[in-house]
């Protein structure tokens, strides 16, 4: 089944920096366990985030194999291209880029533009029989989703009408016939979720960015360079080619008003859009409002893929559009009319009390503790606040907060660390010390403010603050308070102070000292149990030499007596 998310998160490369939180404009990013994810149902695909992530762990869903599907397995199957193509490419690239598309396997080329005149003029025909009403343009997918969302309001002032795109999909099947695939292919993210709408099912059958389409040429090796010029299988009639840029839609109506009337505005990007939806949706005055989500236009869509700037990529589309007024083909006759509905989001019922709360947990119930700084990518501490009780945001996502509990974290360390520390002014002032330097050098509070020298030799801290050492590190023995320290100092030069870390050796020294005085008696008892056992052995060799010499005078003895008695037996036998 097909991932109807446009927009999501690549988990491997987000990085817990809340860009993406920042410049979302409606907020439908969780914090999930460090990570940014994007909640589908808030999601207007603008893109924004997948412009803005540094990481570019924000990307929208590749429909390429789909598109490559489609192609190969039906025999007619149309590009729909956004006139804001000719932003993209340049001129001689747009002259073969109709080739281009075709030896991808494309049957039939044509503009979307083409749809654009027709809605232009069905929006001019609704706006004209309604004089005293305001009226806002629905070419831009993401303002209507916008609108739907957060804005349901504003539905009865929406133009109903198509998109340049459906319209335009529609008179192509009308054209070749209802069996034909259409793939639209222009600088939309929010193109993608368009063309899942229930009432426009199977009428767009697929979307691509340009994106996409340059993946697909490099894929199969298409250089528009060596691709032959051609013309597109259809006409544009009249000045539609101008619709990507803001004000585009003005032109493009056949009786066309001069945009600086007080009547006519065209506006872009989403802060003029709010305020516009702020102004205009209550009395009517009978104002026109073309609104585009992406600022300057379609030219500065999310997916437009395009390393020129946007006034390069202006002139482009004027001079692609500029002296062409192709007349309008008065067979087409089509539905364009389209019905907008609320899509209401179920939040979660959040109380006065819980936000109290919340702020409270943070450190920022006062009003003056309340930063509203928008690091956190929300622009109050309260709306913060807020979204962590609904679960889209972690309160670990306030700085000012973190930095307070790292603050608190060091105090206690500071509190709790069995060393003596101490810091100093460079005057050599007491400034602060931890129960441990108290209990070690047997002083209170009442040492703050008075010099080190009233405690202890103060010499290695002058050293320090008169050169350039980083730091001082020596083992003294403080004979006034009985004890050994193995003491490291160190400056805090931008803050003029002077730190004083004291680790209490006494004991492993005075261990040290007794194994040294064992170690002396041990090695001159060995020296005397050695000189007794030589002396010892000495004795037993010559009482063994004195036993041997008496021996062997017996045993000679014996022989001879031995020898004697056998010669007496002898002669007596003879």
């Amino acid at each position: 089944m097909k991932n109807t998310q446009v927009v999501f998160t690549n988990k491997a490369r987000c990085r817990d920096c809340y860009r993406c939180v920042r410049v979302c404009p409606v907020k439908a990013i969780q914090m999930r366990d460090n990570q940014a994810f994007v909640v589908e149902e808030k999601c207007i695909m603008c893109g924004t985030c997948v412009r803005q992530c540094p990481q570019q762990a924000k990307v929208f869903r590749n429909d390429l194999e789909e598109a490559k599907i489609i192609v190969k397995e039906n025999p007619v199957v149309a590009a729909s291209i956004a006139p804001s193509f000719a932003a993209v490419f340049s001129n001689w690239q747009v002259n073969s880029f109709a080739s281009a598309l075709r030896k991808l396997g494309f049957s039939y080329v044509a503009e979307t533009a083409v749809g654009a005149y027709y809605i232009s003029q069905k929006s001019g025909e609704i706006v004209e029989a309604n004089p005293d009403k305001n009226h806002f343009s629905t070419a831009c997918p993401v303002f209507v989703k916008y609108v739907e969302i957060y804005q349901p309001q504003a539905i009865e002032n929406l133009v109903p009408v198509v998109s340049p795109m459906i319209a335009h999909s529609k008179i192509i099947k009308e054209k070749l016939g209802g069996k034909a695939k259409v793939i639209f292919i222009g600088p939309c993210i929010a193109k993608k979720g368009e063309i899942q709408r229930p009432e426009y099912k199977g009428i767009v059958d697929c979307a691509l960015t340009f994106a996409e389409l340059k993946q697909w040429f490099e894929q199969e090796k298409i250089d528009l360079n060596n691709c032959e010029q051609s013309s597109f299988d259809d006409v544009v009639p009249g000045k539609a080619r101008y619709f990507p840029l803001a004000g585009g839609e003005i032109k493009t109506r056949e009786k066309s008003s001069d945009m600086l009337e007080p009547k006519i505005v065209s506006i872009s990007g989403f802060d003029d859009i709010n305020e516009a939806l702020k102004n205009w949706t209550s009395d009517g005055q009978g104002i026109f409002i073309e609104p585009l989500f992406c600022s300057n236009g379609c030219i500065n869509g999310p997916a437009t893929d395009c390393a020129e700037n946007l006034f390069e990529r202006r002139k482009r589309i004027i001079s692609y559009a500029v002296n062409k007024n192709e007349k309008a083909d008065s067979s087409v006759t089509l539905e364009l009319s389209a019905g907008f509905n609320p899509q209401i989001i179920k939040e979660i019922e959040v109380t006065e009390e819980q936000i109290r709360a919340q702020l409270e947990k943070t450190g920022k119930l006062n009003p003056q503790d309340q930063l509203n700084c928008g690091a956190c990518g929300y622009p109050s501490c309260r709306e913060k606040a807020i979204a962590v009780i609904r679960g889209m945001a972690e309160e670990q996502m306030c700085i000012p907060y973190m930095r307070r509990l790292a603050e608190q974290r060091t105090d206690r360390i500071i509190e709790t660390s069995p060393n003596g520390i101490v810091i100093l002014d460079d005057k050599l002032n007491v400034m602060s010390m931890n129960p441990a330097f108290k209990k070690f050098f047997f002083c209170t509070d009442a040492q703050y403010g008075k010099r080190i020298s009233s405690l202890m030799d103060p010499e290695p801290f002058e050293i320090l603050l008169n050169s350039d050492m980083k730091f001082n590190e020596q083992t003294v023995t403080h004979e006034k308070y009985n004890i050994i320290c193995h003491q490291i100092m160190y400056c805090l030069r931008e803050e003029n102070q002077v730190v004083g870390i004291f680790v209490n050796i006494t004991n492993s020294q005075l261990t040290k000292e007794k194994l040294d005085q064992l170690r002396v008696q041990t090695i001159s008892q060995a020296r005397e149990l050695y000189d007794n056992q030589l002396e010892m052995a000495q004795k037993i060799a010559q009482f063994l030499g004195e036993s041997t010499a008496k021996g062997e005078r017996l045993v000679a003895n014996l022989m001879q007596l031995a020898e004697d008695e056998s010669q007496r037996k002898q002669k007596r036998r003879e």
